[in-house]
Formats: C-alpha cells, structure tokens, sequence
C-alpha cells in the first residue's frame, strides 16, 4: 500500500511516521525541507520536497498514492484561514486529479461547528471541501493537544497559566501520539468507506484547574491556573507580536466554543484513547521545564 504522509516533523506527522514504518509500510513524506528528517528516518521513507500550498507539486507527488494523511500547515501568518484555503486547493486537486482512494485528516473538535471557532474555521473548510471530492475520508476531530502546553514554557516555570475558559469548564485533551495511532488504524483498515468523522478524545476531559493540579503532581513545580479576560489575553497576543487577524483567529478557537458547544460525538470508546496528561507531563514536560 502506498501511503503519503504530510507533516512528517509535526507533533502527530512524526509519530504517523514512526507508527507506519514498524507496520512495514514506508510511506512518503512530503515536506518542504528533506534534511529535517532525523538520519533515522530518513532511511524508512521516501522523502519528497514539497510546498503543500503549491498544488502543482502536491499533485505531482502523490501520483500513484493509495492513502494520504493530509494536515493543513500553520505558518502563523497573519491570516491563518486564507493559509487553510490555499492548502485546502491543494489537496482537493491532488485527491481528485490521481484519483487517491482514501484520506485522514487532521482536523479539530470545534469543526462541526462550520463557522465561528476561529483558526478552527479553517479545517471546517477543508473537511467540506474534502466531503465535496467523493473520495473516502476520515475526519480526526482532535481535542487540545498536550503539547500546547509547550508553548508555555515560560509561563509554566514561572508558575501560573492564563487563559480565558472558565476555570471548570471540561475539555478534551490529548496525546499527539494518540491521534498517530488512530490515524495510521485508519489509513491501513479496510473496514470503512465513505465520509467517516472519528473523534479522538484523550482518556477524559479536564478543566483547567485539574490541568493545573495534574502539571504540579507531575513535575514537582507547583503551577496554578488564572482566568484572565478576553481583551487582556488579545493585549498579550498583540505584545508576542501578533496582527490583530491572527490574534482573532486564536482567540476564536476558545471563545467559540466557551459557550453552548457540544461536540459531534461524544466519548465513547471509539474516542477515547490511553496516554493520560500526567503521564505525558512526567516524561516530556518536566524535563522541558527543568
């Protein structure tokens, strides 16, 4: 089976890697600079240079493909939505000019929503525009991913995360490894076709404050959580050097589920995967922040 692989450096590409490879598959990895795969890794896969918002060479790459794990870059532009559509042009002209028989991608719980989660609008776009093609697809609604937390270094060492969701409101978070695993269960099963959307929840929902009380237990720091406004949490992204539509695009991704939000599916087994945010801080995080 002939499997390409886009983000193969990603938090969740690089494991999609990894996973294959020990499955005996050696996928081909689309990225735009080779020589950032690991010596490793570059001998189990076929890599090929490729921007994916240049659809000419995205299409040239995944000629003779059977499966394609597609997820739309981030390159933290001003407007990550326009970002998403080029993208999405790319792979919808890829699926449908090679005639790819299946796609997983990555998109986020917030999706189904179509319109108002902000960045989260951009992969709404691309599961539509997928679901347009006729190609099967599996649509990977993804909780927050563990390691956003390691953008927050910083914060973390000093002791107190910001952030403007209620303090009990429950989330799903989860491993970037999880989401791999799912990803690569579904590219080699033949059990599906069609339109599938597969959410993949972590092993439970967690409030920012038993965020906070998991993060000190695991790595001996002690970190609390503070809720601070809408306006003062725009002012920071602002200072880090935000545009103002960048800035609104992440906000979104919070403010837009805050409030009447259900997700598609709820958890089940099917979503519901191992690796607990304890676990995860104790081996990566905690050697991060010392």
């Amino acid at each position: 089976m002939r499997i390409a692989v886009t983000t193969p450096t990603g938090n969740v590409g690089r494991h999609v890697v990894a996973t294959l490879v020990r499955a005996g598959v050696r996928p081909r990895v689309l990225l735009r600079a080779p020589r950032r795969l690991a010596p490793d890794v570059r001998d189990e896969v076929y890599a090929v240079p490729v921007d994916q918002y240049d659809a000419d060479a995205v299409v040239a790459a995944t000629g003779d493909i059977d499966a394609l794990f597609w997820v739309d870059p981030t390159t933290g532009s001003a407007d990550p939505l326009a970002d998403c559509a080029r993208a999405t042009r790319s792979v919808v002209r890829a699926v449908t000019e090679n005639r790819i028989g299946r796609v997983v991608f990555q998109s986020s719980v917030g999706a189904e929503k179509r319109h108002g989660a902000g960045e989260i609008d951009g992969l709404a776009h691309t599961e539509t525009a997928l679901d347009g093609t006729g190609v099967d697809v599996t649509h990977l609604r993804c909780g927050y991913f563990f390691t956003n937390l390691e953008l927050q270094l910083d914060a973390l060492r000093a002791g107190t995360l910001q952030v403007i969701l209620p303090l009990d409101q429950p989330m799903a978070w989860v491993a970037p490894r999880d989401i791999a695993e799912v990803a690569v269960t579904r590219l080699l099963s033949p059990a599906w076709s069609g339109r599938c959307v597969q959410a993949v929840h972590g092993p439970a929902d967690l409030t920012w404050r038993q965020v906070g009380e998991t993060l000190t237990a695991a790595t001996g720091r002690q970190i609390s959580v503070e809720r601070i406004t809408d306006d003062a949490m725009r002012t920071r992204l602002q200072q880090a050097g935000m545009a103002d539509s960048l800035v609104e695009a992440v906000l979104g991704m919070s403010t837009g589920l805050r409030e009447n939000f259900v997700p598609e599916q709820r958890r089940t087994l099917r979503t519901t995967t191992p690796t607990t945010l304890a676990a995860w801080a104790y081996d990566h995080l905690r050697h991060q922040m010392a």
